[in-house]
């Protein structure tokens, strides 16, 4: 099992900046019916393991003389760097059954893309599943090799789940599918449509000038509100 090691932590709100720049991660463990710890790990070290072990996998969390068995269970990651700002760990019982959100997987070469010029579809990247926390797996591979004919898909159903795993959820859910390639017509119609984007960012625009009209009267009148500002973890 992979192992974190974490300190208590006195640090709390702004302060944790200064944790930060030493190279720690603020987090916190909770769960199991125990009392919720704040802790500090390295964050070098957790990168490491959260690479390995995502959000599926059990790590032994290792704070001092205690140990603790717990799941990666959310991430604040800083908008700018992209590295993790905070941690939750999430304690879990080895004897009672946990719900998580795994990752899939798919591999293998589906022979309507490869042979009829099919587009291969993937409508869902995690299925959510129930199971022991021994028995959760890190992934789940999809074989999309089965796919031979224009217009075939693979439902959640259909998956051949580990020992122990329970799928929660609807069992007709799509998991990947194959559509025709399409005409030069409709390609044609595709470009030819009006973009989204540019319809959203016109709306903002005639938006924005509705409310400066509607202000103008009311310009002596105007208060100027005040942003909450909110506290980082």
């Amino acid at each position: 099992m992979l192992t974190i090691k974490a300190e208590q932590r006195e640090i709390t709100g702004k302060k944790v900046s200064n944790l930060r720049k030493q190279g720690k991660i603020p987090a916190v463990v909770y769960g199991a019916g125990e009392k919720s710890v704040l802790l500090q790990v390295i964050g070098k070290d957790f990168e490491k393991v959260f690479r390995e072990a995502g959000e599926s996998t059990l790590v032994e969390l290792e704070i001092g003389q205690d140990r603790r068995n717990v799941l990666i269970h959310e991430i604040d990651f800083d908008p700018i760097k992209d590295t993790p700002r905070h941690v939750d760990f999430l304690a879990v019982r080895m004897d009672k059954p946990i719900r998580a959100k795994v990752h899939v997987v798919f591999e293998g070469e589906s022979g309507a893309v490869k042979n009829l010029g099919g587009v291969l579809v993937k409508v869902t990247h995690e299925l959510e599943i129930e199971a022991l926390p021994k028995d959760l797996p890190h992934e789940i591979r999809v074989d999309i090799a089965v796919l031979g004919n224009l217009g075939e898909k693979l439902v959640a159903g259909g998956l051949k789940l580990p020992a122990g795993v329970k799928l929660v959820g609807g069992k007709e859910d799509v998991l990947v599918l194959v559509e025709a390639p399409k005409s030069e017509e409709e390609l044609k119609a595709e470009e030819a449509a009006p973009s989204l984007e540019t319809i959203e960012v016109v709306s903002k625009k005639k938006e924005k000038e509705e409310e400066a009209v509607e202000a103008i009267p009311k310009a002596e009148k105007a208060e100027t509100p005040k942003e909450a500002k909110k506290e980082g973890k």
